[in-house]
């Protein structure tokens, strides 16, 4: 199936080099010491430089004597725009540099406290602030899916007024968001008064709430809670960061082929997007529908064996290849009568959010996870049929959520059980399904991956763990990383054993050594960047992590520099 498709190009002056490749221009760098009149030099600034007209962002962070230093063949020459993230600090001064054609630039930065700090907040300080129980504020794991927290925070809506606001959100599907708000389909979403009555009591329960923690009353009533900046090692990192063409993308994964290209997919509407990191240009592929009016948007990405991106098209019921050779999509529509649940469980939506192809050369075949069943298809891509697998028949608990897949090197699939504790394997043989109960209860096993051992490991986004299950002693390994509330998404193990997640609650970039139990945090340059998936890129020294910054319309390459 052909496709049409879009390239946003850039001029050669905004190419960027990363540190696996020579430099190109000449050498050139930017530094100087960050200061405050409170501090004097401050360790864990985030410093960004953006050239005039560039797409391409830099981001280096200072050290404990206040100092940064943008890496050689890192700026291109010419004027950039500059910027600061520290908590409670806005950049007084100089805001731009004319960074010279070789040599050292030298600026020194002046900071000064803040005028509107619950403008630097993340979700997390948002929930360490506000008053209230866990319970309470579970809510706003469904709102970071689509907005920030201070958007509630600073809203002025008394009780009455939220119940008509939480109806309205009721109505907007899971990839909605600010810059693409999508409605669900009429007809499934109950409208309040025709709910329970026990339904309309949780209800006005929230409404009043979050009526008790915003700015009904007029005044903010508790005290403002934030985290420390980056020190030490935390400070060795050099972030890259590339707009996309369109503040509505929504790139869910960023994942790199055997070329280099950045492949994403967008969470919101019907585009593969490919990125040259080397130039910044940006090529986009429209994505074929199979249920035309139904929701669009793509959650996963994965990329075969051959390197060609396979994607879950969410509310269109299917999933797609795109083979990068022949710029093509092949797409697979799951057959009407498989979106009803055989058991007591699922969304009964037709929601297809992964495919997992990784191991497909090993038996021809291709797992896809399906909402609305609480469970997986396999697809034999000779015949085209789908066999069904629901795991949780016979449970006895109140809800499962089967949610992230990932294969084996034999194809035997793992999953992860969002709504409790469980990971769980399907034998691709037989067809026989185990589960494993996690550690720690409420865990909720949302995205992972799966090793070179055959390991496999989870984020466990309900208790902010992250975790390890070896198949062969069958024991469990969790990890709790420092900064509260992380509620990691999902993870990737680097060639040097060392695990890699992300949040959306605390714009940090989250690195473990498993061997030592030593965890590095590394602060995004943006607020609210709203990570999902995490990919390692293995082929670059040191490793690069990518992401997709979800609510931001741009890819981030990390490189931690130790």
């Amino acid at each position: 199936m052909l496709t049409r498709h879009i390239v946003f190009g850039v001029t050669a002056s905004l190419a960027v080099t990363l540190a696996a490749a020579a430099p190109a221009t000449a050498q050139t760098e930017l530094a100087g010491q960050v200061r405050s009149t409170a501090e004097g030099p401050m360790e864990g600034v985030v410093v960004t430089a953006k050239r005039h007209g560039s797409t391409i962002a830099i981001s280096v962070v200072s050290d404990a004597d206040g100092r940064y230093r943008f890496p050689a063949h890192r700026l291109r020459a010419g004027p950039h725009a500059l910027a600061i993230r520290a908590i409670g600090y806005d950049l007084e001064g100089p805001r731009k540099v004319d960074v010279g054609a070789s040599g050292t630039t030298t600026l020194d930065l002046t900071l000064r406290p803040a005028q509107d700090v619950e403008a630097h907040l993340t979700n997390a300080e948002w929930l360490e602030s506000i008053p209230g129980t866990n319970q309470q504020k579970a809510m706003f794991d469904s709102c970071v899916r689509c907005h920030t927290i201070d958007r509630v925070m600073r809203s002025r809506y008394d009780a009455e007024a939220w119940l008509h606001v939480l109806e309205r959100m009721d109505g907007y599907v899971t990839s909605a968001f600010p810059g693409n708000p999508q409605r669900l389909p009429a007809g499934r979403i109950t409208p309040f008064a025709e709910r329970s009555e026990q339904r309309q009591a949780a209800r006005r329960r929230q409404a009043d709430y979050l009526a008790h923690i915003n700015l009904s009353s007029g005044t903010r009533g508790y005290a403002l809670e934030t985290f420390p900046r980056p020190t030490g090692r935390s400070t060795r990192v050099v972030i890259t960061e590339y707009d996309l063409p369109d503040q509505s993308r929504a790139p869910h994964d960023a994942e790199v082929g055997p070329d280099g290209m950045v492949w994403y997919p967008d969470f919101g509407q019907q585009y593969l997007g490919r990125l040259d990191p080397r130039t910044g240009e940006v090529t986009e592929f429209q994505v074929p529908e199979a249920r035309p009016g139904n929701p669009t948007g793509i959650l996963a990405l994965r990329l075969d064996k051959d390197g060609n991106p396979w994607g879950g098209n969410m509310f269109q019921g299917s999933i797609f290849k795109f083979d990068r050779q022949r710029e093509t999509f092949q797409v697979w529509k799951v057959p009407d009568e498989l979106e009803q649940p055989r058991g007591a469980y699922g969304t009964r939506i037709l929601q297809v959010n992964h495919a997992a192809p990784e191991s497909s050369h090993v038996d021809g075949k291709v797992w896809l996870q399906n909402r609305s069943i609480a469970g997986v298809h396999r697809l034999d891509l000779a015949t085209g049929e789908f066999e069904s697998f629901e795991p949780f028949l016979g449970s006895t608990r109140r809800s499962h959520n089967l949610y992230g897949i990932s294969p084996d090197s034999q194809n035997n699939l793992w999953f992860m059980d969002f709504s409790n504790e469980h990971i769980g394997r399907i034998d691709a043989r037989t067809g026989a399904i185990t589960l494993y109960e996690t550690p720690t209860l409420g865990s909720r096993p949302r995205r992972g991956t799966v090793d070179s051992h055959d390991r496999v490991w989870y984020a466990g986004f309900g208790a902010s763990v992250i975790g390890m299950f070896d198949p062969l002693t069958e024991k469990f390994q969790e990890w709790r990383p420092p900064t509260p509330r992380t509620k990691p998404y999902d993870v990737a193990v680097d060639k040097n054993g060392d695990v890699w997640t992300g949040s959306m609650f605390t714009d940090r970039v989250v690195r473990l050594n498993p061997a030592t139990g030593e965890f590095i945090e590394y602060l995004l340059p943006r607020k609210g960047v709203n990570i999902r998936r995490v990919f390692v890129d293995d082929s670059t020294t040191p490793v690069t992590l990518w992401i997709g910054s979800n609510h931001g319309a741009s890819i981030i390459a990390l490189q931690a520099l130790d």
